[in-house]
């Protein structure tokens, strides 16, 4: 049966209906799926984040829109659903994008870190941390963001920043080791306090984040400008300096000043019969005045003293005598006055405000033994023995305590030494010892030796003397009637040719 013409022209208007109905939902799909991921996003995260906030927009609309028909009953509740899911996703990617800003943007800045001396010498540094994060007001005036969201993450807040200094190994050299920083807002910098366990001019700072990132950077430290003083520190305070001796003491100076770069050099406290000098330890030469070049913070330098030959009141064997070393700004001289020319304690010092190291020696006496012997050659007959005589002196010092003589003899030789051990022997003490030394019977004629040795303690140290050897000549027995009978002989021949000649000159 033909279909009448108001019945195509019902069927035509039905399917435009559909058709106009349909229009928006394909229209939806098609907005929906041509939000794709762009590479670039990785590379600018800023503009892929501002990309996803217009698709989390453009979804949320068309979502409140397809419910508003799906009220109506124009359309399903599946299409319903897929304009959801469309709208799920996009405030997934929107959420995400925004994590990914927020969090790479947090950047800590160190922005001072002072190195400054505090009392007893002990070095320290102040950190200063700064949020360089970018913070809700620029994202705010970028994107226009202002949702709860946003506002829970903080963008401007960095919590949990662990800080520690470390050296060129990597090893921590801060003491405490590590500080906790709990929150670390935009606009509020952190000053930490740190000891250092190594006099570094230069440091690591190491930052480690709540999740696991860490960032460290090597700064050059800035010297504390407000104190006006050159740091003074020695690696050897105190030492033992044997009498008539020189010895140095290297020290470290550090500037801790904005105005003054020209220190005098100067020892105070130390006795006039104990002469010092200052020196460059690279040329060798005296130094009276020390100055910082341009960019050069920390100096070499030494103080050179020299002790006397013999003890005084002042310099007592084994007795300590503190004393400092100071530095002295250039434009201070006059204001301080001559130190050497008054006794000065610590406490003067620190008053005073100027650069100091306490050092110390202790005298240390010398022994040293001196063996007089006026003969040291002698003849004897071999029945004969030979008594020598030798003083023992005390040159150096310090009290020699048991002095010892010994004797290396030739074979079967028998000596006697008197005293054999002198228990002590003061400064410039003498004691004469006797030694006897006898032949063993039979002994052959000749030159014989004898090596006498002289060794002590002096402060438990051992002090050998020089050696004296003593030569002794062994001459022959005499044959009395050989030499009677000799002579008798030399009689009858003279007596001899004496009558042999007058008979031959009567003839």
């Amino acid at each position: 049966m033909t279909p009448s013409r108001s019945q195509l022209l019902r069927t035509l208007l039905l399917a435009m209906l559909v058709v106009a109905v349909s229009l928006p939902v394909a229209t939806t799909s098609v907005a929906q799926s041509g939000t794709f991921f762009n590479q670039r996003d990785n590379d600018y995260p800023l503009l892929g984040l501002k990309r996803a906030k217009e698709a989390y927009e453009a979804a949320r609309a068309e979502y409140e829109r397809q419910k508003v028909l799906q009220e109506r009953n124009l359309i399903s509740a599946k299409d319903l659903e897929q304009a959801y899911r469309n709208f799920s996703d996009a405030e997934v990617n929107y959420q995400q994008s925004l994590l990914t800003v927020v969090f790479e943007q947090q950047y800590v800045v160190v922005s001072r870190a002072v190195k400054y001396q505090a009392s007893g010498g002990r070095k320290r540094v102040r950190v200063t941390l700064a949020n360089a994060s970018g913070g809700s007001a620029e994202f705010q005036k970028l994107l226009g963001i202002d949702d709860e969201l946003f506002r829970s993450l903080q963008p401007d807040h960095i919590n949990n920043v662990f800080v520690s200094l470390l050296n060129d190994d990597n090893a921590i050299i801060s003491q405490p080791y590590e500080r906790k920083v709990e929150q670390l807002v935009a606009g509020e910098p952190v000053v930490l306090d740190f000891g250092l366990l190594q006099d570094l001019d230069a440091v690591t700072v190491s930052l480690l984040y709540a999740d696991g990132s860490q960032q460290s950077r090597k700064i050059f430290l800035q010297k504390d400008a407000s104190v006006n003083i050159a740091a003074i520190q020695a690696t050897q305070f105190s030492q033992e300096i044997e009498l008539g001796g020189s010895t140095d003491y290297p020290m470290t100076l550090e500037l801790f000043s904005g105005t003054s770069n020209t220190f005098k050099l100067d020892v105070v406290n130390l006795p006039r019969e104990i002469n010092s000098y200052f020196l460059d330890p690279s040329s060798s030469n005296r130094l009276s005045q020390f100055q910082f070049t341009e960019g050069v913070n920390t100096r070499e330098a030494a103080l050179r003293v020299f002790l006397p030959e013999r003890p005084s009141s002042a310099v007592t064997i084994d007795q300590s005598l503190p004393f400092y070393a100071v530095a002295i700004p250039r434009e201070r001289v006059d204001e301080i006055g001559d130190l050497r020319s008054r006794n000065v304690t610590q406490e003067d010092l620190e008053a005073l405000n100027i650069g100091f190291v306490r050092l110390e020696l202790v005298p240390r006496g010398v022994g040293e033994i001196l063996v007089r012997a006026p003969q040291l050659f002698h003849s004897i007959k071999p029945d004969e023995s030979v008594s020598v005589n030798i003083e023992i002196v005390n040159e150096g010092s310090r009290t020699l305590d048991n002095v010892r003589i010994e004797t290396d003899l030739p074979l079967n030789w028998t000596d006697e030494v008197n005293p054999a051990v002198i228990e002590e022997l003061g400064i410039n003490e003498e004691r004469r010892v006797t030694l006897n030394f006898t032949p063993p019977e039979g002994v052959s004629p000749g030159r014989y030796e004898i090596r006498v040795r002289t060794s002590s303690l002096a402060d438990n140290q051992p002090i050998e003397g020089e050696d004296k050897t003593v030569t002794i000549q062994v001459d022959q027995r005499a044959n009395v009637l050989g030499t009677f009978l000799l002579i008798l002989a030399i009689l009858g021949l003279v007596v001899g040719i004496l009558v042999f000649g007058i008979r031959l000159s009567r003839r």
